[in-house]
């Protein structure tokens, strides 16, 4: 069964080195058919009862949303954090060649036979 669905994936990480090496793999896996780096940004949160500040950089990630537990098992392992920001927004809309694209660029990821 395939889907149409689409989704922005959401990341963030320490620093641009980890952001770019996320980026790639996503992108060489077929996991991601774009991913945009914005930073640096800052990020205001509450870990282990604390107020932190820190400089991070996002990864605005364009994906099949079939492939999403694929695309966020490969964040997990590639990251540095122990509990990785990884939000998929679902496109409603967008541009038809632009959206085909997508598609086309992460295909469905076939479960190996046993």
């Amino acid at each position: 069964m395939t889907s149409n669905k689409l989704y922005v994936v959401l990341v963030t990480t320490s620093t641009p080195k980890q952001a770019e090496e996320i980026a790639e793999h996503l992108v060489r896996q077929q996991l991601a058919a774009c991913v945009n780096i914005i930073g640096p940004i800052r990020s205001v949160y509450v870990w282990e009862g604390n107020l932190q500040k820190e400089e991070e950089y996002l990864l605005f990630i364009k994906a099949a949303a079939q492939n999403f537990a694929d695309l966020e098992s490969a964040v997990r392992e590639k990251h540095s954090y122990a509990v990785p920001e990884v939000i998929a927004l679902e496109v409603v809309e967008g541009s038809q060649p632009y959206l085909e694209w997508v598609l086309s660029a992460t295909p469905m990821r076939r479960v190996p036979e046993k």
